[in-house]
């Protein structure tokens, strides 16, 4: 299939088994009924399941496998359908940047084969983070509609995304696949992809349930951390995306918090999960991170991952919820009522998303509409993080320019692990094989043929920056020198500090040397350091940019898209500014050295200043606020001002809202309260109006069980980043609680 056929069809045995997947849902007993809630209907169809038919529902079987069994096809997980009751299959599927396609290893030095066929059938978004650092909940609505539209082409309904684990430790290796440092910026982005996934009948999980923050040991280590501060933070990101999302499932990460497994973790999943946030959906496992029958009590309602072959879970081989739950059943170690409760959990989210009403609809791609939605994204996520004397945008009548590293001449570089995805029309250059079970992957979008496309008069040369005196050569010789440097992170391994790897350092080094013209790009999965900085005119955060990631390089650097990200992560001068200069390789990770502190609160409180702060990022444009109006009703603080775009160019701005805590509360200096993203015309105005959410304002009341809002004046301040403030006053707050 060429890709200019816009398209993808799907094999013909697949086509032929999803058609008779979607008749049985259409043939559904359990047809829309008119007026009837989810919990209505999950009550009813559970009252005509026998317990054999509930336990059936309780443990997926792992397909990432060559040999599928009846109905499978070739998901993460999958739960066979129950005919005679119109219960449709479960088809769960690894998801967050792109509907993933799961590699089969089929030897050293060759590529992998593919459960599903097509080595590359989906459209991968740009990463997480870059998602987030649109600071734009369309963006990420769109972002998520597209992938679960992908997802229900091709059968699946259930997608493992909605990663929203803070960044508290920036070596961790999925933090190209999370939502950045702050609860208020994670919620907003993540609550908006979940909404766009089950806009498509598919459902969507939130994970991984909680403070799942490093890769490091991850099967065994414990994040210890006081209540007071979870709540404050990593906890707040999952309350508040939840409320927003209304993810049909939470999924519990392999960790323990403060030595107990989160899967295991009643606390977690009943008392604040369930019980005080009145979360309606169903708990499942990660991989493998079930430990045993006794899970159900502790709030689990589904086990992940188990082996075909052998039915032990494929992390734990174990089989919690098989033979030992009917034994805890038997023994009344689990009760019924415990049972039922499980199963109309899963069944009220299949209810509330569609899985009965709307199954799968098998159709082809649409390859070039995803691909733009991916393009935009990725448009928007792109931070300037420095621009000297106006180097960027590259002028149209500059005549040559050297591309220098990264394969800039044949792609732009994707994470690894579970999110990855293998892109249409195959990687740009063979895939490599990480340490494990990853690959490394270059999405086949070229910023060198995109850039050549835009700058018809120029002399564009690459040089794959193997050597740096050659590639120093090439600079010297051309207009401006393009640097494109990039790190790869993945699932299950963390990298070991935040420099740039393979030397890429001394390459950039080299070629500012010769062109103080340099320009760098960065494709990295988090912060790094960047000890070149004051050498080079330019540089481009543009994370792991996805499908059309080439084009949306190319169309920042010559000023045909006008930058518009900000950083949702702080990057530090070096490790020594961060809360534990050194990754924890250990069984136990102390959380209190930082507490609710994370990222840009650490480095308030601690009076550091970072290399970029937290919601920095520059435009071509310039973009002023003023006209500062704050209004308090009850517990509820309202903050509008006007911004005006003050440059030359069409632009986007992100103000930023942030609030000041009483200084004897223990807490940082401030936390963002709130941020809209606005489009402007030159010399165009608007009024941006915020309302800070109460619990921005409180602190988490241990003893109280409650929110509690202090009495006084808060200061206010709009800026352009954590750092740079334009406007301040103050909120006169009443003391208040909130519920937890």
């Amino acid at each position: 299939m060429k890709l200019a056929d816009r398209s993808l069809a799907l094999p013909r045995a697949r086509t032929a088994l999803f058609t008779a997947l979607s008749l049985l849902g259409a043939a559904s007993a359990f047809a829309a009924q008119s007026g009837a809630s989810p919990d209505d209907r999950a009550t009813k169809l559970e009252k005509r399941m026998s317990m054999e038919d509930m336990r059936h529902l309780l443990q997926s079987y792992n397909t990432m496998v060559a040999q599928q069994p009846p109905g499978g096809i070739g998901t993460a997980g999958y739960v066979s359908a129950l005919p005679k009751l119109g219960i449709p299959a479960q088809q769960q599927n690894d998801a967050g940047i792109g509907v993933h396609n799961y590699p089969l290893d089929v030897g050293p030095g060759k590529q992998p084969n593919h459960v599903r066929g097509e080595a590359g059938n989906t459209t991968p978004l740009p990463s997480l983070i870059g998602i987030a650092a649109t600071w734009n909940p369309q963006i990420a609505y769109a972002g998520g509609r597209m992938i679960g539209d992908e997802a229900f082409r091709q059968g699946i309904n259930i997608l493992l995304a909605g990663g929203i684990n803070l960044t508290r430790e920036p070596r961790d290796g999925r933090t190209f696949e999370y939502l950045g440092e702050d609860p208020l910026l994670a919620s907003r982005i993540d609550g908006a992809e979940i909404r766009g996934i089950q806009s498509q009948h598919v459902v969507s999980t939130i994970k991984h349930y909680a403070v799942n923050d490093q890769e490091t040991n991850r099967l065994t280590v414990s994040s210890n951390i006081d209540e007071r501060a979870m709540r404050e933070s990593d906890l707040l990101a999952f309350e508040m995306a939840i409320e927003d999302g209304h993810p049909g499932s939470v999924m519990c990460g392999y960790n323990k918090v403060n030595e107990i497994w989160n899967c295991s973790n009643h606390h977690l999943l009943v008392d604040i999960l369930k019980g005080d946030w009145k979360y309606l959906g169903w708990v499942m496992t990660d991989w493998g991170a079930d430990h045993g029958p006794m899970d159900a009590m502790a709030g689990t309602d589904q086990v992940s991952g188990i082996d075909l072959t052998t039915g032990l879970s494929i992390g734990s081989m174990s089989s919690s919820f098989g033979a030992p739950l009917t034994q805890a059943i038997a023994k009344g170690d689990v009760t019924h009522a415990r049972v039922h409760d499980m199963v109309h959990r899963i069944l009220r989210s299949m209810f509330a998303v569609g899985l009965f009403d709307h199954p799968p609809v098998i159709k082809p791609l649409d390859v070039e509409g995803d691909a733009l939605v991916s393009q935009h994204a990725a448009e928007q996520a792109i931070v300037l993080l420095k621009n000297e004397s106006r180097a960027l945008p590259l002028k149209p009548t500059i005549k040559t320019v050297a591309i220098i590293g990264g394969h800039a001449d044949a792609g732009v570089l994707s994470g690894g692990g579970s999110a990855e995805v293998w892109p249409i029309g195959g990687p740009a250059i063979p895939a490599v094989k990480g340490p494990d079970w990853q690959w490394k992957v270059y999405d086949p979008s070229s910023p060198m043929k995109a850039l050549q496309k835009l700058l018809p008069n120029a002399k564009v040369i690459y040089d794959d920056g193997s050597d740096p005196a050659k590639a120093a050569a090439l600079a010297k010789s051309s207009d401006a020198a393009i640097v494109f440097a990039t790190q790869w992170t993945s699932e299950g391994v963390d990298v070991p500090n935040l420099s740039l790897p393979d030397k890429q350092d001394a390459l950039i080094d080299a070629v500012t040397v010769a062109n103080a013209h340099t320009v760098v790009v960065l494709e990295n999965g988090g912060p790094v350091t960047m000890p070149w900085l004051s050498k080079v005119s330019a540089v481009v955060e543009a994370w792991y940019p996805g499908a059309r990631g080439g084009d949306a390089i190319a169309n920042v650097l010559t000023g045909k898209v006008n930058p518009s990200g900000r950083l949702p992560v702080t990057f530090p001068k070096d490790e020594q500014q961060l809360p534990r200069p050194q990754i924890t390789n250990a069984q136990d990770v102390d959380y209190n050295i930082d507490g609710a502190a994370v990222g840009y609160k650490w480095y308030d409180k601690k009076d550091l200043k970072p290399l970029f702060p937290f919601g920095f990022g520059l435009s071509y444009s310039h973009f002023d606020y003023s006209d500062l109006h704050i209004n308090t009703d009850g517990e509820h603080v309202t903050v509008s001002f006007k911004v005006s775009n003050a440059g030359d160019r069409e632009g986007m701005d992100t103000p930023q809202v942030y609030v000041g805590m009483p200084a004897d509360s223990g807490e940082a200096p401030r936390r963002l309260a709130g941020f809209e993203k606005v489009s402007l015309q030159p010399g165009q105005s608007r009024t941006v109006s915020v309302t800070i959410d109460p619990r921005l304002l409180a602190i988490f009341d241990v003893p109280g069980h409650r929110w509690q809002i202090a009495a006084g004046d808060y200061p206010i301040q709009v800026g352009h980043s954590s750092r740079d403030f334009v406007l301040k006053g103050d909120a006169t707050v009443a003391a208040a609680t909130v519920a937890p």
